[in-house]
């Protein structure tokens, strides 16, 4: 792995260039820079998630999330390297099935919009969409292993399931598409 940073302006990367954790150089514009700039946005924005008011158990599995995105992004530093693993996919998959089951089903699409909780966390979901198509861009190009582009699949799905339960957190409830074709076939 590549020496930490112990200065932040380095103004290596004047040229347009950046290290990755192997000492390679890269453009900025590479798909993998790309995948790894995606990864840390949505890091962030769920940081942001995480300074609302959220129930505890919710708060410990968005902070784990952040040190698996943490890992993602390390692993796609360094080609061929291996920090995300498998079982952190099956946490996610126990999370979902978890909060998923105290949900009623869906019975028509819905906004992403609610608490404002909900609604970064709707954020979150799309960003978490974008990482994922990022990463599959790049395994067209360099061989990548299956467990990151999973990971980030499951995780918009989680992010989806988790914006319904904070929007019932305090009574509240799915903020529902309006459907004209669908309003229009129950009045008929």
């Amino acid at each position: 792995m590549g020496q930490r940073l112990t200065q932040i302006a380095t103004r290596t990367g004047d040229d347009g260039s950046t290290g990755l954790g192997d000492n390679t150089r890269v453009s900025k514009d590479s798909l993998r820079v790309h995948a790894m700039g995606e990864v840390d946005e949505l890091n962030s924005n769920i940081g942001v998630l995480l300074c609302e008011g959220l129930p505890p158990p919710v708060r410990d599995l968005l902070v784990e999330v952040q040190h698996q995105l943490f890992n993602l992004g390390g692993e796609l530093s360094i080609p061929g390297f291996e920090l995300l693993k498998a079982e952190a996919v099956l946490a996610l998959d126990a999370a979902l099935a978890q909060y998923n089951d105290a949900l009623p089903r869906l019975q028509e699409f819905i906004l992403p919009a609610g608490t404002r909780a909900a609604a970064l966390a709707h954020v979150c979901r799309t960003v978490a969409r974008r990482a994922e198509r990022a990463l599959v861009a790049l395994g067209h190009q360099d061989a990548l292993k299956d467990t990151p582009r999973q990971y980030l699949n499951r995780l918009s799905d989680l992010l989806f399931v988790l914006a319904r339960v904070l929007n019932r957190m305090h009574g509240g409830d799915d903020v529902y598409w309006r459907s004209e074709r669908l309003a229009q076939a129950a009045s008929e």
